[in-house]
């Protein structure tokens, strides 16, 4: 299956990302974007510890920033700092490889000016169409985490068989021990919870 909508910003959790003490606000921050992050920066052509240090820089950044952020259809969104904050990151990652990196002063235009030409294989990262990848596939996972932890454990089991890995329904019938009807009637009501779900992360983002 694939993502049934494009999210837009994440008003609510943002603004209450302001307050660093709130730690179930920042761990829900963390579970939902880490491995969006993490998975940006590999495919750009970092190593595992590289990325794991492009996913804690990003976060303490928002950290930072949370409080200055401010939703604005006609400035950018979201999902566009929280990419540009990550392009950043993975770009100082890359200049420590550089010898003499440390000692050499950056001026306040270079993370304004940097480019997806300065990461590690520019003919072979678009980070842009990456990010937008990832976001699509990360929005869809935390929607399908959400739903599973509502529903009873048989129904998403075949839900899952029949839907998301294509089984025939008399296949997932028979390896699950229920009949047809069953399959078709968890498809119908794990699909709309998994789309109620999706609408409600969107109006978050």
């Amino acid at each position: 299956m694939r993502s049934l909508a494009n999210p837009t910003t994440r008003r609510s959790l943002v603004d209450r990302l302001a307050n660093w003490d709130d730690r179930k606000n920042w761990q829900e921050f963390f579970d939902t974007y880490w491995k969006l992050i993490y998975s940006a920066a590999r495919k750009s052509g970092l190593t595992d510890a590289e990325a794991q240090e492009v996913v804690q820089e990003t976060v303490i950044t928002v950290a930072k920033k949370a409080d200055k952020f401010k939703y604005d259809p006609a400035i950018g969104s979201f999902k566009g700092w929280l990419l540009q904050i990550t392009r950043w990151r993975i770009i100082d990652q890359v200049r420590k490889r550089q010898p003499g990196a440390a000692k050499r002063p950056r001026s306040p235009d270079d993370r304004l000016t940097a480019t997806i030409d300065q990461l590690p294989d520019e003919n072979a990262v678009d980070l842009d169409a990456l990010w937008e990848k990832e976001w699509q596939e990360n929005l869809f996972a935390a929607a399908i985490a959400r739903v599973k932890r509502k529903v009873d454990p048989k129904q998403f089991q075949i839900f899952d068989c029949y839907v998301r890995k294509e089984w025939p329904a008399q296949k997932v019938a028979d390896q699950l021990h229920v009949n047809v009807g069953q399959v078709y009637l968890a498809r119908h009501r794990v699909s709309a919870l998994l789309k109620k779900e999706i609408k409600t992360l969107e109006k978050q983002r």
